[in-house]
């Protein structure tokens, strides 16, 4: 007697070379969310509740503020080269990258901020990975939030350093974010405890 093989999903065989941009937006049924970081398809694990209402709260905040030459977009594509398209919580555009309203990606030329809101599975991709990805794309600012012992946002500020083609940190800021740059910003972080 043989023992029945167990059932098991067909996942797709990469490429020698690794996925390309073409491939994650032509594969079939993907998972939402899907991101591709160094020719690798990345799927991200279901959200905490920390991570959606920290984009809720930025996302309010930033477009209220948010200059008229400049849209906010959350959880998109963006484009870096073939082989990278990260997908940041958060990310603030040249209004002209907004053609249509059928955009399902952005390229990283158009993008000026992006925010990751670190998550225990993907802390090293956004601690370490996405922000090199964004900084060597020369996208000029990067924000990256943790949760505070408090359980508030705590929002880590870069700026890129053109010199090193690195990001320094320029500030952090616990209960409320206010910046001058890239655009006046004023956002009460506190207004978590209200969702």
């Amino acid at each position: 007697m043989t023992a029945e093989p167990l059932h098991t999903t067909s996942w797709p065989v990469p490429p020698l070379d690794g996925y390309t941009v073409d491939d994650l937006f032509r594969l079939p049924d993907l998972p939402p969310h899907t991101e591709l970081i160094d020719g690798s398809l990345v799927f991200v694990s279901p959200q905490r509740s920390f991570h959606a209402l920290v984009i809720e709260v930025l996302l309010f905040g930033l477009r209220v503020t948010v200059p008229g030459d400049r849209r906010v977009r959350r959880e998109m594509n963006v484009v870096i080269d073939d082989r990278q398209a990260p997908e940041p919580d958060l990310f603030v555009i040249r209004a002209e990258a907004a053609i249509s309203g059928e955009e399902s990606r952005y390229d990283a030329k158009d993008v000026e901020l992006v925010v990751e809101v670190v998550s225990p599975e993907s802390a090293v991709r956004d601690r370490k990975r996405k922000p090199q990805l964004y900084a060597e794309a020369g996208i000029r600012h990067f924000w990256r939030v943790e949760s505070g012992e408090d359980g508030r946002p705590v929002v880590h500020v870069f700026e890129l350093d053109e010199t090193t083609n690195a990001y320094g940190l320029t500030g952090i800021h616990h209960d409320h974010l206010k910046l001058s740059i890239p655009f006046t910003i004023d956002i009460d972080l506190t207004e978590i405890d209200h969702l």
